[in-house]
């Protein structure tokens, strides 16, 4: 499959005139009205109106200048869900809980009901056949994401999932929710990022579709704490010469994802993530595991403790003690509107398959590439250079 600049995709748009509008795009969220994807486009529409800065988007930094991302500005959000809460009653949840500003809601509020209108109908819900084969869901899911491009008046989408964490599949065969949605987005050539450690692109039904993909995607898992810790703690180990003997962590947390987890396979696909950071970045995997507690009183906030047993020269015993505290969906939806503008750009240049230059994002990425995170984020700057070079 090629990974270089070939013949321009359907993202690609002609240079506008003096008299043409600038184009836009689309981001399709598959849990378009949960935590991660309220805040997203809540604070796009934020940091577009200039209400608040960009922070925590590392497309709005120095290196992508120039790259030929789309505007925040540009970005028009739909998506699909099982639930009904409206995205305005959904935002003023997340502030009544300190994730979004206080008066952020109705500041945005025609932003947050546009995309509300937006949003079609998810499934299979969990446990429930609903009557529909899974090449009909995918048929549906696929016809959504065109009816949104075309009746949008978009240049291109993007399909993001950012639904709660999903149990690994059954070994019977039927794709699980998350891969259907993502075999929709392939069929609805429109480039996929998989932000969570569900399935998606990785079942083994969908290896031909993806191999023969016309356009990139990227995944999977978004490492937005304590992975992100890890990532740079365990190349310092390595890089010092210490022997790390166990890693152990500890994470609680509250709201959909809390929830999700607290079943022990869903858990298991997030800890997958978590242990391949240490594997890649020390060499072997050390002794100690991750828990996963749901608390529900901490809603959308999450706390991740690390206990790091090391030996030091002539064999000193010695521990590291990280503590993590923070919002999950304050620092994932800067990452989602990253990637989509990213996925986005290099659609329209015409790249295709995995883009393991994404790995900076992920807990799980695509392809070989390092769990370090600087040699992630060298990566992610070259990619930069690459989009502003096909400009």
């Amino acid at each position: 499959m090629s990974a270089e600049p070939s013949t321009p995709s359907p993202l690609s748009s002609p240079s506008p005139s003096s008299s043409s509008p600038a184009p836009r795009f689309g981001v399709w969220l598959v849990g378009a009205r949960g935590s991660v994807a309220t805040t997203a486009v809540a604070g796009c529409a934020a940091v577009a109106a200039g209400l608040h800065p960009p922070t925590g988007m590392v497309t709005e930094t120095a290196p992508f200048a120039d790259a030929g991302l789309p505007t925040l500005s540009s970005l028009v959000f739909g998506g699909h869900d099982t639930v009904d809460c409206p995205l305005p009653k959904r935002a003023e949840q997340l502030a009544a809980g300190g994730v979004l500003p206080h008066g952020l809601p109705s500041a945005v509020a025609a932003e947050l009901a546009a995309a509300d209108r937006r949003i079609r109908p998810g499934g299979p819900l969990p446990g429930r056949d609903d009557g529909r084969t899974q090449d009909e869901l995918i048929t549906t899911f696929a016809t959504d994401i065109r009816d949104f491009v075309r009746d949008q008046g978009l240049a291109g989408a993007v399909v993001v999932n950012v639904a709660s964490t999903e149990p690994a599949p059954e070994a019977d065969g039927l794709l699980p929710p998350s891969s259907l949605y993502a075999a929709a987005a392939l069929r609805a050539d429109c480039p996929y990022v998989n932000f969570t450690p569900s399935t998606g692109l990785h079942h083994p039904a969908l290896a031909a579709a993806a191999e023969a993909a016309s356009v990139p995607y990227a995944g999977r898992d978004g490492k937005t704490g304590q992975t992100l810790l890890r990532s740079v703690l365990g190349p310092m180990f390595l890089q010092r010469a210490l022997a790390v003997r166990a890693w152990s962590g500890t994470n609680l947390l509250g709201g959909g994802d809390g929830a999700a987890l607290a079943d022990p396979a869903a858990a298991a696909a997030k800890n997958a993530g978590k242990e391949r950071v240490l594997v890649d970045t020390l060499g072997a995997a050390p002794q100690g595991e991750v828990h996963i507690d749901d608390v529900p009183a901490l809603g959308d906030w999450k706390t991740a403790w690390d206990h790091i047993a090391f030996d030091g020269f002539l064999g000193a015993r010695m521990v590291l003690q990280t503590t993590w505290q923070g919002c999950d969906s304050a620092l994932a939806a800067p990452l989602v509107l990253d990637l989509a503008r990213l996925l986005l750009r290099a659609a329209e240049t015409g790249l295709t398959g995995p883009r393991p230059e994404l790995g900076f994002y992920f807990k799980d990425p695509d392809g070989d590439s390092s769990s370090a995170l600087g040699e992630q984020f060298a990566a992610l700057v070259d990619f930069a250079q690459r989009l502003r070079d096909a400009r």
